[in-house]
Order: C-alpha cells, then sequence, then structure tokens
C-alpha cells in the first residue's frame, strides 16, 4: 500500500509540475503582455480547490493530465481591454510559446545541474594511447596528439570522433592535429571491423529483463518476425530468464550464423531462427585521455552533454516524422507513469522528469493545432495576410487537428496498457 502510494505521488508530482510550470510561463507572460486572463487552471475534471483573484479565479482539477490558461478574447476574439485578439502578433506569439519555452528553459538548466554534479564521464580529444596495426599509428598520429577536426567537424569528445568515423566510414578522412603548438593534417582510412547485429534492444541492465523493447527498422529481427514484447526465454538452449547480461554477451560473442531463441509472447512458448545481420565499425585505434575533473571541465563537459541532450530529442522528433520511428514506440502518460514508477533515488525521478519536461516543449512547438505550435503558425499566417483567418475556419482546423490527436492518444494509450500486461 505504501509503495502504490508513493508511486502515485511521484507520478501525480511530475506530471502535475510539468503541466503547472508549462500553464504558468503562459500566464506571466500573459501578465507582462496587459493581457487579461478569466482562470488559471490546472488539471481536467471536477474542482478540487478554486480561488478568486482580484482578476483571475485560480483552479485545481482532479486529474492532472492538463491544464490551461483561459485569456480574454482567446477562444471567441473580443475587443474588451485586455483581449487577447487585440493585442500585437509579437505579443501574442510570445504569450503562446511562453508555455513550452518554460518547460524547454527548465529541462536544459536542470538537466546541466545534474550533468555538472558528477564527475566527468566524457574522455577528451587528446591522444593518450595507440592500438597496434591501427589506421591512426600507421598514418603517424602520436600519444599527446591533440584532434580537433575530423572532415572539418570539430572534436570535443571521442564520442565525436565515432559519430565523425560512422558517416565517413571506410573512406579516406582528413584530421587535422594539434603536436607541440603546431597545427597539422594527417590523411588516413578508418580500419574497419566486422560484427553482427540483430537490432534488438532491450530494458536497462539494472531492471532484469530480457523483454524486446524496441527492434531496429530493416533490421535482422524484425525481418524474422520478432516484435517488440518477446520475452527472450532461452539463447542457443540455454535459460536466460531475468539474465540479460547473459543474453548480450551469447549475442555479442557467438559466431555461428544463426542463433536458436525461446521466445514468450501472449504466454505462448514459441522458438525463432535468427539470422544476424554482419554489419561494419570503424576506428582509428586511438585511446584518449580523461580530462581533469575540475570545476571548468564540469562546466565544459557538461554544455556538451547538454547540447547532445537536447538535440537527442530533437533528432527523435524528426525521426518520428520522417517515418524512420514508429508510432507504436510513442508512449503517453500512462507509459511514462509506468516508467516513472520503475524510478531509483531522486536523481533517476529529475532525469525522467527532465526528460519529459523537453518532450513535452519540444512537441508543443510542434506547427500543429491545437498544439501551441499550431497557434504560433496562425498567427504568423496572420501576419502574413495582414488580417486572420475566419474564425469559422480556424475553429474547424483547430477542432480536426483536436480530433486527430485524440485518435492519435488513444491509440498511444492502448500500446502503452499492452505494454503493460
Amino acid at each position: 500500500m505504501i509503495s502504490f502510494l508513493i508511486s502515485a505521488i511521484k507520478v501525480i508530482f511530475l506530471l502535475g509540475f510539468l503541466i503547472g510550470i508549462h500553464e504558468t510561463g503562459h500566464f506571466l507572460v500573459a501578465k507582462l503582455c496587459k493581457v487579461r486572463v478569466n482562470e488559471f487552471a490546472i488539471g481536467f475534471g471536477p474542482k478540487i480547490w478554486q480561488k478568486q483573484g482580484k482578476e483571475t479565479k485560480y483552479v485545481l482539477r482532479i486529474i492532472p493530465l492538463g491544464g490551461f490558461v483561459s485569456m480574454e478574447g482567446e477562444e471567441e476574439r473580443s475587443d474588451k481591454e485586455g483581449s487577447f485578439s487585440n493585442a500585437s502578433i509579437p505579443k501574442r506569439i510570445a504569450i503562446v510559446s511562453a508555455g513550452a519555452l518554460v518547460n524547454i528553459i527548465f529541462a536544459i538548466i536542470v538537466y546541466f545541474i545534474l550533468s555538472a554534479s558528477t564527475t566527468i564521464s566524457y574522455s577528451s580529444n587528446v591522444v593518450a594511447g595507440l592500438e597496434p596495426g591501427y589506421s591512426a599509428e600507421s598514418a603517424g598520429i602520436e600519444v599527446g596528439d591533440t584532434i580537433l577536426e575530423i572532415n572539418n567537424k570539430n572534436i570535443t569528445t571521442s564520442q565525436d570522433v565515432s559519430n565523425v568515423l560512422e558517416e565517413a566510414k571506410n573512406t579516406e578522412i582528413t584530421v587535422l592535429i594539434e603536436r607541440d603548438g603546431q597545427k597539422q593534417e594527417i590523411k588516413l582510412t578508418p580500419t574497419e571491423q566486422k560484427y553482427k547485429s540483430t537490432g534488438i534492444y532491450l530494458h536497462a541492465l539494472e531492471q532484469k529483463s530480457t523483454e524486446i523493447v524496441s527492434i531496429e527498422p530493416g533490421s535482422s529481427a524484425e525481418k524474422q518476425g520478432l516484435q517488440t514484447g518477446d520475452i527472450i526465454t532461452k539463447i542457443n538452449g540455454e535459460d536466460v530468464t531475468g539474465n540479460p547480461e547473459r543474453l548480450i554477451e551469447i549475442l555479442q560473442t557467438s559466431t555461428e550464423d544463426s542463433i536458436n531463441l525461446g521466445i514468450e509472447r501472449d504466454l505462448n512458448q514459441i522458438e525463432i531462427e535468427l539470422i544476424p545481420d554482419e554489419e561494419s565499425a570503424y576506428y582509428l585505434g586511438v585511446q584518449f585521455q580523461m580530462p581533469e575533473d575540475t570545476l571548468l571541465n564540469r562546466i565544459y563537459y557538461s554544455l556538451y552533454d547538454t547540447k547532445g541532450f537536447l538535440g537527442s530529442i530533437v533528432e527523435s522528433v524528426k525521426q518520428l516524422f520522417s517515418g524512420n520511428t514508429s508510432t507504436a514506440e510513442l508512449i503517453g502518460p500512462v507509459g511514462i507513469s509506468e516508467i516513472v514508477v520503475q524510478t531509483n533515488g531522486l536523481r533517476e525521478f529529475i532525469y525522467i522528469l527532465v526528460v519529459v519536461s523537453l518532450s513535452l516543449g519540444v512537441t508543443n512547438l510542434l506547427p500543429f493545432p491545437p498544439l501551441d505550435g499550431g497557434k504560433i503558425l496562425f498567427l504568423i499566417i496572420e501576419a502574413i495576410r495582414r488580417k486572420p483567418l475566419k474564425e469559422e475556419t480556424e475553429i474547424k482546423i483547430q477542432l480536426l487537428g483536436f480530433s486527430i490527436l485524440i485518435g492519435l492518444s488513444i491509440f498511444i494509450t492502448y500500446n502503452d496498457i499492452l505494454r503493460l500486461f
């Protein structure tokens, strides 16, 4: 019972807090722009608390899955003093975008603090050692060299090197290094190494689960019938239930052309023969120094880490709209709640809070009605036309967009529930 209450409090706090700061962003900027706010509400459904201020009614409702700021002249155009529809277009754009921007700014600041409060996990761009027989050694790179650029792309950490090599593959690259205060270019072709890939992704190891949480599109796992939600119970006859470490070890070290998997799917046991794809990885054969754990280095690498974190969320949204990510992999309030419940410790909870906040902010700025980005799009159209769309037309577009979002929400919630069981 206590565990259930703690889980419920965590979920309610996360959703309520993020919605609260989102709506507070709209509210504060509206006030700054002299726009009248009739009601500031957190949650939906029956009221559990309310207070009438000098101008605004403050309301708390029972279902913490949303909220709203009701402004004079927002839903129906009004000529009253303090009307949203009478405010200038820049002011209206500022008000509409404020909620999402607060979520994004909050996420960036807190993520930076989280990153800066731990020891540096990134290796630097200074060469500490060379692997015999690899391209870096053959091309003349030396211990102590600083790799500044590869193919004109800045290098800050070893991860940057990996990203550039993955893009370049086995083509010749240009490496700009600094040695004894002098810069010089070295041309080389990365060393190629073959490995086998299945395209299977599992839960974090600490969850001790062999359930497949996602499958890479076009991978051997997808082609041979594996599905998200499958639980791998055996591999080549060996029981790996609850032992993801052993499962990963066998997948990575197997030299056989095929792997026999025992799968639990919908309480049924099935067998699948998995033939891994052969893929290539590319290396310089360089070991990098770990940076000194100083305050300045923590700030420097935390900024780098935060930039990468922000980029990963934006890239995820791009992947979804480009069709490279399935809508079946999206999660909604139910899925988020399940992740929040499984968090261990304050740090992990705050990290999930940050991820959801950033995701909420970025998706809200998408130019799709009735999201904030859709409202901003209408305002841009109004600025170009020098007059607003017909109110009836705008309402119809908003209702169509709302219907699509409701349908998508039902689909996502259905998938979330299926994943739970």
